[in-house]
């Protein structure tokens, strides 16, 4: 079969095949709905005065409806803005008016939120998948009136997603609109096909929300090849080792709290699903403790796979099971055009093995919208590279490790001590269900560092369990990267994607040493 670039394409030599399969709800979407439906869906946006480069934010769920309008948005040349579900009303309105949203489509159940948010009446055009209400036009009269055909010189669209925010406000990531029609894909799409070898028979599953970079884009990357989508509304472990099985799932994205949870089903539920057919299993989007990965190797094989990149998509490292069982703890090396450097606070490159900021660069280019371009001063340094903001180091064969973020880290007595190393060992701690490791004031160093540990279900929180998950550290780390006291909490706030969202920790716990 002729490789495909683009759903038309698809629905041209293939109309029936699944694009999209919901696992969980039943829903489908097939190529010859998708290509049509999007067609129409680009033309109501053309009709309505939306033009190349013009902001289009989406609020949906996991489902057809999102797919009909992404492709849409991508194939009317359209900055679409994917918004979270899961986001409060003062987010959402944040984000529908800092990235310039000309119409926002939603569903009827989530209007209320945009609602709340004071987007009523507020000049931007409200548009429901599914009906009409006070305020919100009905998207699907306006799309059957149009033409099933593509645009005539229609030029490709692109992503403007906000960061998951772990910090503070979302920032909008602007990539360079390229010039080229939409059946023209981005210079990722080779590099994933390389990689994976998605094609007509990859069935791709995921349980991801997909307004989140890494599976959106796997996903765009696997309808462009002609392949199916196997998603869900919300993540379940047994439904997800259900539907590997029951759809023959060749190719996965997980992120590590997925992982950690089809862990934790016991032997006899996991021994009872066939996952063999897996080839790809991708993960991404947080720091996977090296347990955990090491774990899911040995259930599933030597079929984990991890990609390190961001939404900014400066650059991407790889890497397979068997190159991290060789480099254990490490996110790969750059693929492509990609390259990586390490440096240090004056901007000058470190040496193999010494710790720095890192630093990547691709041909594209991205620039940050609104707010946050206001807010961050410098993107790229004067080589054309720029930062996500994490710190790392490279091995003598250019695999890359990372340490932390630099926002996370930690200076006591004078020197930088990076949380995530502390996290890596304690997550390891038989009676460790969840970590994070922070900075606390203290007198004579300044700050120290502090763990705060969620025990698994039933384990006593006592001094003698503080003091045994404290030890563990003292005998993987040197001293001054250790926890020098610890808190029992609940829970710890982690974002639909794993990622610890540190800002989130209440004051009274990042203002005191801990209780052990």
């Amino acid at each position: 079969m002729t490789p495909t670039f683009h759903p038309d394409e698809v629905a041209q030599v293939a109309p029936d095949r699944f694009a999209l399969r919901m696992a969980d709800t039943g829903a489908v979407l097939h190529y010859d709905d998708l290509a049509s439906g999007a067609n129409c869906i680009a033309r109501v946006f053309a009709a309505s005065g939306l033009g190349h480069g013009d902001a289009l934010a989406l609020l949906l769920p996991n489902g057809p409806d999102l797919w009909r309008v992404v492709w849409a948005a991508k194939n009317a040349g359209l900055r679409y803005v994917l918004i979270g579900t899961r986001q409060n009303a003062a987010d959402i309105g944040f984000i529908a008016r800092d990235c310039g949203a000309k119409a926002l489509i939603t569903c009827a159940a989530l209007s209320g939120l945009l609602t709340e948010a004071g987007l009523v009446g507020s000049g931007i055009r409200l548009l429901l998948t599914d009906g009409a209400a006070a305020g919100f036009e009905d998207l699907r009269p306006l799309a059957a009136s149009q033409p099933a055909s593509p645009l005539p010189d229609r030029r490709r669209g692109a992503s403007m997603l906000y960061s998951s925010g772990t910090t503070g406000r979302p920032k909008g990531v602007k990539a360079v609109l390229a010039d080229v029609p939409p059946e023209t894909p981005p210079p990722r799409h080779a590099m994933l096909l390389r990689h994976y070898g998605l094609g007509p028979e990859t069935i791709f599953v995921t349980a991801a929300p997909f307004y989140h970079a890494g599976p959106l884009r796997m996903a765009m990357a696997v309808q462009r090849a002609g392949g199916t989508v196997i998603a869900f509304r919300r993540f379940d472990p047994e439904a997800m080792l259900g539907a590997i099985e029951h759809y023959q799932a060749t190719h996965g994205f997980f992120v590590p709290t997925m992982f950690q949870r089809l862990l934790d089903l016991p032997q006899a539920v996991r021994a009872r699903y066939d996952v063999s057919s897996i080839r790809h299993a991708i993960h991404g989007a947080a720091p996977c403790p090296p347990h955990v990965k090491r774990a899911m190797i040995d259930w599933w094989g030597p079929v984990i796979d991890e990609v390190y990149g961001g939404t900014e998509s400066i650059g991407q490292t790889f890497i397979s099971s068997q190159e991290w069982l060789a480099h254990p703890g490490s996110v790969g090396r750059p693929s492509g055009h990609v390259e990586v450097k390490i440096v240090d606070d004056q901007g000058q490159c470190l040496p193999a093995g010494a710790c720095g900021r890192v630093m990547m660069r691709n041909p594209q280019r991205f620039e940050y919208h609104g707010m946050a371009a206001a807010a961050v001063r410098q993107t790229y340094d004067a080589e054309g590279y720029a930062s996500l903001g994490d710190i790392g180091y490279l091995d003598a064969d250019g695999y890359l490790y990372l340490t932390d973020r630099e926002s996370n880290m930690i200076i006591s007595g004078g020197v930088n001590v990076y949380p995530q190393e502390a996290e890596a060992v304690l997550a390891g701690h038989p009676l460790v269900r969840d970590v994070a490791v922070i900075g606390v004031p203290d007198r004579d160093l300044g700050e120290v560092a502090k763990a705060l540990v969620q025990l698994v279900a039933g384990s006593p929180e006592t001094a003698e369990t503080a003091s045994a998950i404290l030890a563990c550290s003292t005998e993987h780390l040197s001293r001054y990267k250790c926890p020098r006291s610890l808190d029992f909490v609940a829970s710890l706030p982690r974002n639909e994607l794993g990622k610890l969202v540190k800002h989130q920790i209440p004051p009274e716990l990042q203002e005191r040493p801990g209780r052990f």
